[in-house]
């Protein structure tokens, strides 16, 4: 796969969204850690839209839900790596028979999904760098094209700027934190529980963690806990021996994940601080930095999971369930 073919898809989807009559909406449909790629961008619409509205949904529940606003002016953008997820698949087909135009991210042409989509944008995948054409940072560029063809929205140019910087981050952060990477997973290779956290545009990331990698990759119990919410209950969980996991981003949510912090910090002894401003967001363009710093955590918790993975003696591939059993 080549940048230029990805770049070439996406200018053609982005050219279709230009040319619809109305948009009015637009939905991010998708299950497991493909949808909590979509939370980082509905965040995007609700931050940057003047117009438009933005929804991110769970592929399953979006069936269900029946969104009565969803037809001819909506802008439907799906992802499944697989592109076989079947609840993704029939979701492309709702749409598409609604009258939305439907985009769709998948690493395969040909896939179930690529056939139900009127446009497909491929991706690379590697979970541990980052790059324009992964998942997240395609994701990101629709966004943010459609803000621009249908909005006017003049952050394109910089969101381009921050994405080329973004690999060298990205290998540097984790090149700086190795011995802190090692040292968590010889710390937490025996936990039960770990819990994350974050807000703002980061809860996506600390979501997909809690899920894909402890629950599904790890088989350990995890919650992904709204920096927000966090004194509306799961505070009661706070003890000295809980571990917590906790993404501190930039932007307006940022003093939200500090009071979290505060008080995480203050009764328990086992908290993991992933901070932005230590992993040189400054060196990126003031205007788009929030949007950008879930793709510069989602690599870098990565490397954590796949050293914690090997200190367990559990691989990252092992699966008790999912491919082996119907459900």
């Amino acid at each position: 796969m080549t940048t230029e073919k990805t770049d070439n898809q996406i200018a053609d989807a982005l050219r279709a969204v230009a040319e619809r009559k109305s948009v009015t909406d637009i939905y991010f449909v998708a299950c497991g850690g493909s949808y909590a790629h979509m939370l980082p961008n509905q965040y995007i619409v609700e931050r940057e839209a003047e117009q438009l509205n933005g929804i991110a949904l769970n592929a399953a529940e979006f069936k269900a839900r029946a969104p009565k606003r969803l037809g001819e002016s909506s802008v439907v953008i799906l992802c499944s790596h697989s592109g076989n997820t079947p609840e993704t698949v029939e979701a492309a087909e709702i749409a598409r028979k609604a009258g939305a135009l439907t985009i769709s991210l998948t690493h395969d042409l040909g896939s179930p999904l690529d056939i139900a989509s009127e446009y497909t944008v491929t991706y690379i995948h590697e979970p541990t760098t980052i790059s324009p054409i992964h998942s997240a940072s395609v994701l990101t560029r629709l966004t943010f094209g459609i803000l621009e063809a249908r909005e006017g929205n003049k952050k394109v140019k910089d969101l381009n700027q921050a994405l080329a910087a973004l690999p060298a981050i990205v290998e540097s952060v984790v090149k700086d934190h190795e011995s802190a990477i090692a040292e968590f997973a010889e710390a937490h290779k025996r936990e039960a529980i770990i819990y994350t956290m974050a807000s703002g545009s980061n809860y996506g990331v600390a979501y997909s963690f809690a899920i894909c990698i402890l629950q599904e990759m790890q088989w350990v119990h995890s919650a992904a806990i709204h920096a927000g919410e966090y004194f509306h209950g799961p505070f009661e969980i706070t003890d000295f021996d809980v571990p917590f996991i906790q993404l501190i981003g930039v932007g307006p949510s940022r003093e939200v994940d500090e009071r979290a912090l505060a008080f995480a910090e203050k009764y328990s002894k086992r908290v993991t601080v992933l901070d932005a401003n230590d992993f040189g967001v400054s060196k990126l363009p003031e205007s788009v930095a929030e949007y950008v710093t879930p793709l510069i955590f989602s690599p870098v918790l990565r490397n954590y999971a796949n050293k914690l993975g090997e200190a367990k003696g559990h691989p990252l591939t092992v699966r008790r369930y999912m491919w082996k059993l119907e459900y």
